[in-house]
């Protein structure tokens, strides 16, 4: 006996069905993926400007956060333990009327470290100017700094060529000089070429055994210049004949030791000298966490702006579900006729704009992740992902769709059943 093949009702003729019971959501969602079916060109075009303003939003917060880091990265690389005791003023009266700054001294540097735990590296730091002889007549105008082989590290400076003077060479008074990389450039036409030439400082040779830089150019902002030579602490002592210090370089162990440090380190140098004297100590804390909440405003704001492409999709989104409402009014009379509620109207055409909406923002997600994740495997840089990107993102596509889906689905939920079957 033969036998006829039907033809599978769709989920519409199904729903008919069954339209005088409560609709099952999973109805609702099965006539929205028929919708979607029917007239994919048009929802696709829609659906592109929710794919632009998601991934736009993902790539934007990506680059804020890779700018924050990159900005701290810079800022850190200074010194982030770093705690710079400074003399700010205040004098000590002597003898006829006479008064001398009262600056801090190398025991004062040796009190802290008797008494604040954590520290890892120090360094005293004696300045001063004077002309330096290159030889054949030629000097310079020079900024000298007297220092500890342990302020590379306090400073995180970078030895390009040659070394640093170390414990022994401060030990035996070496007359050696470390010099700045651009000083070196321009005297010696490169790094290399200036490791081993001998300069004069007050008449007296000194050897360059090697060239350094700042792990982060601070634009002359920091007490390094251009034209700075760095020659050990105790032969520095010797051309100014004192222990008196400006500056007193620290570096802690951890970073959640600054800021209790170096509280600790103002209350003992306070506590050696007059009271009337000002001393302070600087640290990059303050700074960087000033930095990070500017960045991530900044990054707030951007993603906001990019959140805007949204809005227009949006609105693209309410154009097409209106048009959708228009063609389908017919359709929507046979249903109310058999008895579907205007709440059940209502909420087919809001999920069908929800789905559009968020099909485009999860489509756009992947997408924002997809470029720095490659990015990240093809490159050696390193880009940081915001776990709130995404969240962000379909977050917002889903509310758009809500948003701008409500008008066309109140407005199918409205119409008069007799007038739509009567429209032509």
């Amino acid at each position: 006996m033969a036998t006829t093949n039907l033809p599978k009702p769709s989920s519409f003729d199904r729903t008919l069905a069954s339209a005088r019971s409560t609709m099952m959501f999973s109805e609702v969602v099965r006539l929205a993926v028929d919708s979607f079916r029917s007239s994919k060109t048009r929802f696709l075009l829609t659906m592109l400007g929710m794919v632009i303003g998601s991934a736009s939003i993902i790539l934007v917060a990506t680059l804020g956060s890779t700018g924050k880091q990159y900005a701290l990265d810079q800022l850190t690389s200074i010194g982030p333990n770093k705690v710079e005791l400074q003399y700010n003023g205040g004098t000590v009266s002597g003898p006829d009327n006479t008064s001398t700054p009262d600056y801090m001294t190398l025991d004062d540097m040796h009190a802290v470290l008797d008494q604040v735990p954590g520290i890892v590296a120090s360094s005293p730091m004696l300045e001063f100017h004077d002309n330096v002889s290159l030889g054949g007549g030629v000097s310079q105008s020079t900024m000298l700094l007297g220092v500890s082989p342990q302020y590379r590290i306090v400073r995180n400076l970078v030895v390009v060529s040659g070394r640093f003077f170390d414990d022994q060479d401060a030990l035996a008074h070496e007359k050696v000089a470390v010099m700045v990389k651009p000083f070196a450039v321009e005297l010696y036409g490169s790094s290399d070429a200036a490791v081993g030439r001998t300069i004069s400082i007050k008449g007296i040779p000194f050897v360059i055994i090697g060239v350094f830089r700042e792990s982060f150019d601070t634009y002359g902002q920091s007490e390094i210049s251009e034209h700075t030579l760095l020659i050990p602490y105790p032969v520095a002592r010797y051309f100014q004949g004192t222990n008196d210090l400006k500056e007193i370089f620290f570096t802690m162990r951890d970073p959640s030791m600054v800021l209790p440090a170096r509280d600790r380190m103002l209350a003992i140098v306070r506590s050696r000298h007059y009271a009337s004297s000002v001393y302070s100590a600087a640290t990059l804390t303050e700074l960087l966490s000033s930095m990070a909440k500017i960045a991530d405003m900044l990054t707030i704001v951007l993603t906001l702006g990019a959140g805007i492409t949204l809005i227009v999709s949006g609105v693209g989104i309410m154009n097409s579900m209106l048009a959708n409402v228009q063609s389908r009014i017919k359709e929507i009379g046979i249903r109310k006729a058999l008895g579907a509620t205007s709440r059940e109207i209502r909420l087919q055409f809001l999920t069908e704009a929800v789905f559009l909406s968020l099909s485009g923002g999860l489509i756009g997600t992947i997408l924002g992740l997809a470029i720095p994740f490659t990015l990240g495997l093809l490159t050696p840089f390193t880009i940081p992902m915001n776990p709130w990107a995404p969240v962000f993102a379909l977050g917002s596509s889903m509310l758009v769709g809500v948003l701008f889906g409500t008008l066309p689905a109140n407005r199918a939920a409205r119409l008069d059943p007799v007038q739509t079957l009567k429209y032509e």
